[in-house]
């Protein structure tokens, strides 16, 4: 698997701590992978590997600027980052325009796929009309304070998402759906049943209301790969 390097980018003044994925040769098109409420993980890291096994330059983005040390501090960063949604969506921002300034990515086609909190941060940038082929969402999250306005969406989008997901309901799942065809979004949502929050993350401790779902995990990466082959034509 491709080796990860560090990669120091900016949001403002804010410095920010991405990692690097490069492929073996010229890369088929760059992708911003953005990860879960924890930041950057080994599960998210693997993805980013895979990518760049497949052709891709990678960019695991950072959140915050900093690693939480367990998950009540990473709510407490996540609490901070999103409570302004328009300096959250910056912040996004700040990832796409950091890998498409990268030596070598001048004219790439960029992409976006993001896990559980990274999920919901493609779904903000497509809203919000990032210059993005696609975006792929997994287990993220889909609801938001500044909804999809009519024409502003450019990307296509997948969602990947299990429908036991506790933190997603099915009612929040639906509202997506009416948001994106009010938006005239171009949008396939792939639902998983019995599946859980979390299911492309195969390392211990998940279990229970969160867990690796292999199944759904292979899937989704395989409709991912197929929707970029078709988006890059």
């Amino acid at each position: 698997m491709s080796e990860l390097e560090a990669f120091q980018y900016t949001d403002g003044q804010t410095v920010l701590s991405g990692l690097l994925a490069r492929p073996a040769g010229p890369a088929r098109a760059a992708v911003v992978v953005y990860p879960t409420i924890l930041n950057t993980t080994r599960a998210v890291e693997d993805k980013a590997r895979a990518l760049a096994e497949s052709g891709y330059l990678a960019l695991v983005a950072d959140f915050y600027a900093a690693m939480p040390a367990d998950f009540a501090e990473a709510r407490e960063l996540a609490g901070k980052v999103r409570a302004d949604p328009l300096a959250y969506r910056r912040r996004l921002h700040a990832a796409v325009d950091a890998i498409k300034a990268l030596p070598g990515a001048a004219g790439l086609p960029v992409l976006a796929i993001g896990f559980c909190m990274g999920g919901g941060a493609v779904l903000e940038l497509a809203r919000d009309g990032a210059d993005l082929l696609a975006v792929v969402s997994f287990h993220g999250l889909l609801g938001t304070t500044l909804p999809a306005a009519p024409g502003t969406i450019k990307a296509r989008i997948l969602v990947c998402h299990g429908d036991a997901d506790a933190l997603v309901p099915r009612a929040q799942a639906l509202a997506f759906w009416e948001e994106m065809d009010a938006a005239g979004g171009n949008w396939h949502f792939h639902s998983y049943s019995g599946v859980p929050h979390s299911f492309t993350n195969p390392y211990p401790g998940a279990t229970g209301a969160v867990a690796h779902d292999p199944s759904a995990d292979r899937q989704s990466w395989t409709a991912t790969l197929s929707l970029f082959d078709e988006v890059l034509g």
